[in-house]
């Protein structure tokens, strides 16, 4: 067995496939300064030539990606079309006479070794498209292509060093079982576009290149847990088809229970919204029975990009998410950068405790003039739904009165451009930082609803970096300080009489549901996976029972005690 890191759910077992890594080697070649005119048409040739490539992938994928995945290719077309890339390709071509390949190999190399030494494991993942795009403008120029591709006549499981989004996009998903990478990770394109394609992936086994796998090895990957095995017993192979098996049985069982009611044994009503970040996971959120969206993460509208996006992109974005939504509840949360979600563009400072930093609604304030682009979309939007705004990482009174401010000169400059909007949308918080909780009585008194946002909350109140593997046992979301700073900031809430809803790990943890019962939440915004294992939770559940386990939990010492609690019930 090999340990990894399971980066897209699901269980595959079926033969290896081991795609070469490819590396280009070919001798430094100078140009006559006559020729330098037919070096540069060679080099935009290529660039042409990897553009339409590229676009063709994007039109052929559509049906299979959202939208935020088929945005990978516009991520790898804006490297092809940046001044940075192109003049220093130039200058090598025209300064240094190198031919164009040379030149182009030259500057992707020194841009990867840029990203790779990063501290910000985002930025250091975008060093594989910089390489992917890179590698297919090579191919043009040097007329050469690879010819290891996988079998055609049946399925497999692919096994890679390393996976970009163009050589993913290439593969037919109907034989990819499963994807096994040596390096990557979760926030990768290629991770990214693998869950969209419903496909197992895991990363960085222990052993790495090491392995001794060979095409044609059976392997069992389990893409929950990250853990491969090569050639295995019987037992294993056994184990492991009867877990894939019983996964489908409850898969199939849970959509028997999508057009139920979401209400407990003895009556009480739950709303199960969708937490999103595209159109794509709405549909699969309202296809597993979303009643509307209980968080909508607009930050990926400006990911992987070079500019902001601008009102009107933005606008049409969030009208088709009002439409699709039928009426349902959306809360559309503004902009929240920083910490572990860096935008390039917009040049943030690097900081020693980036989570403690620059970010969300602190960043919004200070460019009011970003801040206020996105309202002005999400005002226009409510047009078509029933649209809601959330500020996040709000710690104080003040920073919800100055976003109001500039949602009030969102609204005089719409109407001063005769754009329509809805001038009474509800505006509520994200309650994530320990400051929130402590004044929730105040706030509640400046917003029409709540949201709490449980894994930031969990991980300020602790002091523990979620992104930290070394203290990651320290994450824990039962720990009794977090219960009770939940009872708190409900109470406070249901006093000033607005709502609490529930948007973190923990809504779509069923095994919790029980406690958001009995202390009195009624909204749970979660992943579109999770919707129907909480469904069938919800369904067997009893609000008087689980107030009176409540009341048990909040006698507990310690995270055990509360588990146990709820794994009784």
């Amino acid at each position: 067995m090999h340990k990894g890191t399971g980066a897209s759910s699901g269980i595959a077992i079926g033969k290896a496939f081991i795609l070469p890594s490819f590396e280009w080697d070919f001798p430094e070649t100078m140009v006559d300064v006559q020729d330098l005119a037919l070096e540069f048409e060679r080099f935009y040739e290529g660039i042409r030539t990897s553009k339409d490539e590229i676009v063709t992938m994007k039109q052929e994928l559509s049906d299979v990606l959202g939208k935020e995945e088929t945005n990978i290719f516009d991520a790898h077309l804006a490297i092809l079309e940046d001044p940075i890339f192109m003049n220093e390709v130039q200058g090598l071509i025209q300064r240094q006479y190198k031919a164009a390949e040379v030149a182009v190999k030259e500057v992707v190399d020194k841009f990867v070794s840029m990203f790779e030494l990063l501290d910000d494991e985002y930025m250091k993942e975008r060093a594989l498209d910089i390489k992917d795009v890179g590698n297919r403008l090579l191919k043009h120029l040097l007329g050469m292509y690879e010819d290891n591709l996988p079998p055609q006549d049946h399925p497999y499981i692919l096994v890679a060093q390393e996976l970009s989004p163009s050589q993913l996009a290439h593969l037919d998903p109907s034989r990819v079982l499963g994807i096994v990478t040596m390096v990557g990770g979760r926030t990768s394109h290629t991770a990214i576009m693998a869950r969209a394609m419903g496909i197992p992936l895991v990363i960085g086994p222990d052993q790495g290149m090491d392995l001794p796998i060979q095409n044609g090895d059976l392997v069992v990957l389990d893409g929950d847990e990250g853990l491969m095995y090569i050639n295995p017993n019987p037992m294993v192979i056994e184990l492991y088809v009867q877990r894939k098996e019983e996964w489908q049985r409850h898969r199939e069982s849970l959509q028997r229970i999508v057009h139920e009611p979401a209400q407990t044994m003895d009556g009480t009503e739950m709303v199960l919204a969708a937490n999103i970040s595209s159109i794509k996971e709405l549909e699969m959120a309202l296809k597993n029975g979303a009643t509307g969206v209980g968080l909508f993460r607009t930050e990926f509208l400006y990911m992987d990009r070079d500019t902001l996006p601008k009102e009107e992109e933005q606008f049409e974005v969030y009208r088709e998410v009002a439409q699709k939504n039928g009426g349902q509840p959306i809360v559309i949360r503004t902009l929240d950068i920083g910490g572990d979600k860096q935008l390039d563009y917009l040049a943030l400072p690097e900081e020693d405790n980036p989570c403690l930093g620059y970010r969300a609604v602190r960043i919004l304030l200070d460019r009011r003039d970003l801040f206020k682009t996105q309202l002005k979309a999400i005002l226009r939007a409510s047009m078509y739904g029933n649209v809601k705004i959330m500020y996040p990482m709000i710690s104080s009174v003040e920073e919800v009165r100055k976003a109001n401010e500039v949602l009030e000169q969102a609204k005089r400059e719409l109407l001063s451009e005769e754009k329509p909007f809805k001038p009474d949308v509800e505006v509520g918080i994200m309650i994530e930082v320990p400051a929130a909780v402590a004044i929730a009585d105040l706030l509640a008194r400046e917003v029409q609803f709540f949201s709490i946002g449980t894994n930031d909350l969990v991980q300020y109140v602790l002091a523990v970096d979620r992104m930290n593997e070394k203290i990651a046992h320290l994450y824990d979301p039962y720990h009794p300080a977090i219960i009770r700073l939940l009872k708190q900031t409900i109470d406070a809430a249901r006093t000033r009489g607005i709502p609490v809803s529930v948007c973190g790990e923990m809504a779509g943890d069923a095994q919790t549901l029980p406690l958001w019962l009995g202390l009195g939440v009624r909204v749970l915004s979660m992943s579109a996976q999770s919707l129907l294992q909480v469904k069938s939770r919800l369904l067997a559940s009893s609000e008087a029972e689980s107030r009176a386990l409540v009341e048990q939990i909040l006698t507990c010492a310690t995270s055990e005690e509360i588990k146990l609690v709820l794994q009784a019930q």
